[in-house]
């Protein structure tokens, strides 16, 4: 800097002097300027910022009007209105339109009420069926008879039905709150006929009688047939018809091997085969010959008797019937009749 003052002369020291002289002076201005605005600030008044709100603080909100609920329309219905224009059909459950005190749900604690029918979403879940009330039901019968043929003759009564159709079928329908509208009981057929309805002969009867086993209830003389293989209902009813028809048939076939049994191969006592049919006759026929004109025939109360008493077995009526007829067979009175 010496060498450039002393190569310059005094003209650089003047210009650094006049630099400074318009900083000072600009300074200056901005002073005046600051202080201009800061007397208008004291002029205005000054805005606290309070944190801490006060009562004098707060404002008055506005007031939001909301509108007039109206009451639930069941309190405006009348009692003699009809029910199949407010519920014609199938629907969710809606309290307001239900004139009735329904309650449903589960409780806790004891000795309490359950939820109302209002804002229960317990009602709203299962399927209802307040369409379905009686004068509805008898509407929809009285539409329903254009479409009906007249009912058949003939069946009037419950023994004429029997007669010309003595298979009955029974299945069940289930209507429940799952994903799924196939309920796993619902496939379940059961198909029962009369065994007398079957017109079978002493050997089918019989034969029919040992391939069923204890679907036979003897009180009722009912066949009871329960499907419940396969997974749709009507394959099981056709598996139940198949069966029926294969024990009918099957009962009615007559072995080869059939013909040759004895005695001692029956599975059941054979009063006409037996041995003991032959001696009740020998010794009511004593000293005649078969075919004699004095020939009697034992009496068939007797056959029944000793029959009961082997196949069902010995008890108190067994045994004192078979004591009755063979008395009665020999001719002979009982013993409290030989004592007076």
């Amino acid at each position: 800097m010496a060498l450039l003052a002393r190569a310059c002369g005094p003209w650089p020291l003047l210009w650094s002097r006049s630099v400074q002289t318009v900083g000072i002076r600009l300074q200056s201005t901005r002073l005046q300027e600051d202080g201009a605005r800061s007397g208008g600030l004291e002029e205005e008044e000054f805005r606290v910022l309070n944190l801490k709100q006060t009562k004098s603080q707060r404002l008055a909100r506005r007031k939001a009007t909301r509108p007039e609920v109206p009451p639930p329309r069941s309190q405006q219905m009348a009692t003699d209105q009809d029910w199949g224009a407010v519920w014609p059909g199938p629907r969710t459950f809606n309290p307001s339109a239900v004139p009735l005190p329904i309650r449903q749900g589960y409780v806790t604690k004891r000795n309490q009420m359950s939820p109302g029918k209002f804002a229960n979403a317990e009602l709203m879940k299962i399927p209802n069926f307040l369409h379905l009330t009686p004068p509805v039901i008898k509407r929809q019968c009285e539409a329903l008879k254009q479409f009906c043929t007249p009912w058949p003759k003939g069946l009037e009564t419950e023994e004429k039905m029997r007669a010309h159709y003595p298979v009955t079928c029974v299945t069940s329908d289930y209507c429940h709150a799952l994903p799924t509208i196939r309920n796993p009981l619902s496939r379940i057929v059961t198909v029962q006929v009369e065994l007398g309805a079957l017109q079978l002969d002493r050997h089918a009867r019989d034969k029919l009688l040992r391939l069923v086993g204890e679907r036979y209830d003897p009180d009722t003389d009912l066949l009871t047939i329960v499907t419940d293989r396969c997974p749709l209902k009507k394959q099981n009813y056709d598996y139940a018809i198949y069966l029926l028809t294969a024990l009918y048939h099957e009962s009615n076939t007559v072995e080869p091997w059939e013909a040759t049994k004895c005695e001692a191969d029956m599975e059941f006592f054979d009063y006409e085969q037996s041995r003991s049919k032959r001696n009740a006759e020998a010794t009511l026929n004593w000293g005649r010959k078969e075919g004699d004109s004095g020939w009697q025939q034992v009496p068939e109360a007797y056959g029944e008797a000793v029959s009961r008493l082997f196949n069902e077995g010995e008890n108190e009526y067994n045994i004192a019937k078979y004591k009755e007829q063979t008395l009665a067979l020999l001719g002979l009175a009982e013993p409290e009749q030989l004592a007076q």
